[in-house]
């Protein structure tokens, strides 16, 4: 799967300062922090050297508020190495993501059809819209509409893509993305909507997806 070039956020070797300090305060009464999403929708400190489930936030009550406030980051500071911001009173949360700021993770159980994300379980969902899921051909990763606060498209999660994986079908060929998507018996024509707000993303974007 391409990644796009890596953005160097920390100074390299011989540098004298880091760009930024966790819980620095550049104005009274005013903190900073610094968090990173990966593409399994695990939220880090950016910082955290080891990045894995067992240093990821899993507080569901930090994270619902954490994302219900994320909105893009138009604050005049750490703009393109952290497109998004979510704050909490006088303190600013930003954040950089490997891929999109929302990443669905499970559809939530019963006959709600909700499709849940970054581990805010039922306080964080969407309604499940299938005909609405979308390949990126550029990257061949799954996406489906998020909260338009969000950026209005969030990215599935790669182990419920794979289990969706047989459910699609292919009127073009194998070899181009799919048109129909099978749920609960029933065949649902694929819109590709999410493209063109996909693709003029990715070209306008000067922040880099890379795995930390």
């Amino acid at each position: 799967m391409r990644l796009l070039p890596a953005l160097r956020l920390r100074p390299g070797p011989g540098a004298a300062l880091p760009r930024y300090r966790q819980g620095q305060s550049p104005e009274p009464r005013t903190r900073e922090y610094f968090y990173y999403l990966d593409h399994q929708g695990q939220l880090f400190l950016d910082d955290t050297k080891v990045k894995n489930f067992i240093t990821c936030f899993k507080d569901v009550a930090f994270l619902s508020f954490f994302f219900k406030h994320l909105e893009p980051n138009r604050s005049g500071r750490y703009e393109a190495e952290f497109p998004f911001l979510s704050r909490c009173g006088r303190e600013r949360n930003f954040l950089r993501c490997e891929d999109r700021p929302v990443v669905f993770t499970h559809l939530l159980p019963g006959d709600s059809q909700l499709l849940s994300f970054c581990g805010g379980g039922e306080r964080l969902a969407v309604p499940f819209q299938p005909e609405k899921l979308t390949v990126f051909p550029e990257n061949g990763r799954l996406y489906h509409p998020a909260p338009a606060k969000s950026g209005g498209v969030g990215l599935v999660r790669s182990a419920l893509a794979w289990e969706w994986s047989s459910s699609f079908q292919y009127a073009r060929g194998q070899e181009q993305p799919p048109t129909h998507f099978l749920w609960e018996g029933r065949s649902y024509r694929l819109t590709e909507e999410l493209l063109p707000l996909l693709r003029r993303e990715s070209s306008d974007s000067p922040v880099s997806t890379r795995q930390s």
